[in-house]
């Protein structure tokens, strides 16, 4: 995986091409106070404040004419948005909306989501540090985007993963690989008949590279929409196939099926990878004790919440006394 397979997944490269197979977006370019807000430390929205631990009063950035623009997007797209930047859309932050979903109808919505997302920040810190070009000593340019997809109640269970190598479809999976779903076996055949079909008359030899993921969104038989492009490495989530196995495949051509995999059953489920994060970073380090600073810090606050407490109960009692 090279930097430059990288930048053709990233979303307004290879959208033109393929916006009459998948879902209505506006790209918006982030202005670059926006980007440097994102890199900022700690969830400030736009337009509010807080106070630190000092009593000081924090103002937050404001983003008016970028907001604006957004508000107009959100409502020429029906008032319900999913967003993602570049590459990645923050679905590890879906534990701090209200619904437990990225649905979004309002800008505060969306900054939430993109602040509190670990996902977000490695594309805007090191979206090509797995690539084997990678230079850490140089600096590499990247125009940042906000894309804005038009809201759909998609059913988990008609999403894949699909494997390109050598411009072969290698291999599909269900892409929400930690339910199980019924209908997925025994739909099995149409399933990867239809998506055999879906990326020899609509992607091979229209994506740039020969090597690449695509993820898709079988509504009914016959009926696709393509989601996103992915690089074809590690960087991307194999879900039930390993890097390892994905690398050892070797179909020469599209003339044979390829490998599908899905949860046969409910015994086969696994845990939710993205659990992990609705757990403060804070919390993991304490629990593992990753970062003695923070235990300390834990410490003394506990220590004074004591002695208020303490001297708390000692007034009360002279006031009965």
């Amino acid at each position: 995986m090279k930097i430059d397979n990288v930048r053709n997944c990233s979303f307004s490269e290879w959208y033109p091409s393929f916006r009459d197979v998948t879902f209505k977006s506006k790209v918006i370019k982030l202005p670059e106070e926006f980007v440097e807000y994102l890199k900022t430390d700690g969830v400030i929205l736009p337009d509010s404040a807080i106070q630190n631990t000092s009593g000081e009063t924090i103002a937050a950035p404001s983003f008016q004419e970028f907001e604006e623009q957004l508000s107009e997007c959100i409502k020429n797209l029906g008032g319900q948005v999913f967003p993602k930047l570049n590459w990645s859309a923050p679905r590890d932050a879906v534990w701090v909306s209200f619904d437990g979903t990225l649905k979004c109808t309002c800008p505060s919505d969306i900054y939430l989501l993109l602040k509190s997302s670990e996902f977000i920040s490695h594309d805007i810190f090191q979206p090509f540090d797995k690539c084997e070009d990678f230079d850490e000593t140089k600096t590499y340019s990247v125009e940042f985007e906000l894309i804005l997809k038009a809201w759909y109640n998609v059913h988990a269970a008609y999403e894949f993963r699909c494997f390109v190598k050598n411009n072969a479809l290698i291999a599909i999976t269900q892409r929400h690989h930690t339910a199980y779903f019924e209908y997925i076996h025994k739909d099995k055949n149409n399933i990867i008949s239809d998506i055999r079909s879906f990326h020899y008359h609509v992607i091979e030899n229209k994506f740039p590279d020969s090597d690449y993921v695509f993820d898709v969104y079988r509504r009914d038989k016959g009926k696709l929409y393509l989601i996103d492009f992915n690089p074809f490495g590690s960087v991307t989530d194999g879900l039930l196939f390993t890097w390892q196995e994905l690398s050892e495949i070797n179909h020469t051509d599209n003339s044979k099926d390829p490998i599908f995999r899905h949860v046969e059953s409910e015994l086969a489920i696994v845990p939710d990878p993205y659990a992990q994060y609705a757990v403060p970073k804070d919390f993991v380090d304490l629990s593992s004790g990753e970062d003695a600073a923070k235990l300390i810090d834990l410490l003394q606050l506990k220590t004074q919440s004591q002695g208020a407490e303490t001297s708390s109960d000692e007034e009360n009692c002279q006031d009965k006394v």
